[in-house]
């Protein structure tokens, strides 16, 4: 993944946030040995900025698509209040397996349910309201996803969707590959949708912050 931002001002922003968590450390050491492309993994500076979403929402339910090796479902575990929860979905069998340790050998075992098999499915079963939706998997599912959670959202809920940016690739139009093709698409339609009010964030691949009007 190539950075959005330039780098020099990346690290300067990581610098200047609250270190990481040695829990969050491990994960992440772990994470770079054990699965293929490591960098789709949230990272210290996302990762305090989804747990400081979840801490500025008041976010009792969460529901996650993509866990991977579980980082980001920890980074928002830390900030939930008492008796809170994440549904974090997960298709991929060895991520789900590491997760599944790295979730049951942290403090916030009994915050987190990893549930495998494809998300749209796992998400037809499920009842809202969720506060907080956090959205990095398959991309060129990003628009199914979406309309699916929106109706499951509360009053004040927010979807977070990762990796809109794409590298920055969203702005090569010689770029057709499907899922450069499908993140430009979904772009456009959450920016002209009615239903919400959305705001794009250049955070490491770029994140958009989504409400219901």
């Amino acid at each position: 993944m190539s950075p959005v931002v330039e780098p020099d001002l990346d690290r300067y922003a990581a610098e200047h946030t609250t270190s990481e968590p040695e829990l969050l450390a491990a994960v992440a050491a772990v994470t770079r040995e054990s699965l293929d492309a490591p960098e789709m993994m949230v990272g210290p500076l996302e990762g305090r900025f989804l747990e400081m979403l979840v801490y500025l929402t008041g976010a009792e339910r969460v529901l996650e698509i993509g866990t991977f090796s579980g980082y980001s479902s920890l980074s928002m575990a830390a900030a939930l209040p008492p008796g809170g929860r994440i549904i974090t979905c997960e298709v991929d069998a060895k991520a789900g397996d590491l997760a599944r340790r790295h979730v049951g050998s942290s403090p916030y075992a009994d915050r987190i349910e990893i549930r495998m098999g494809p998300a749209l499915d796992t998400i037809a079963a499920l009842e809202g309201p969720f506060d907080l939706v956090f959205v990095d998997a398959a991309k060129t599912q990003y628009r199914d996803y979406y309309e699916a959670v929106l109706p499951l959202l509360s009053e004040r809920g927010v979807i977070a969707v990762d990796n809109v940016l794409w590298s920055g690739r969203v702005l090569d139009a010689e770029d057709r590959s499907d899922e450069t093709v499908a993140i430009r698409a979904f772009n456009d339609y959450v920016a002209s949708d009615p239903r919400v009010v959305a705001v794009m964030v250049t955070i490491r691949d770029g994140l958009t912050l989504i409400r219901r009007r």
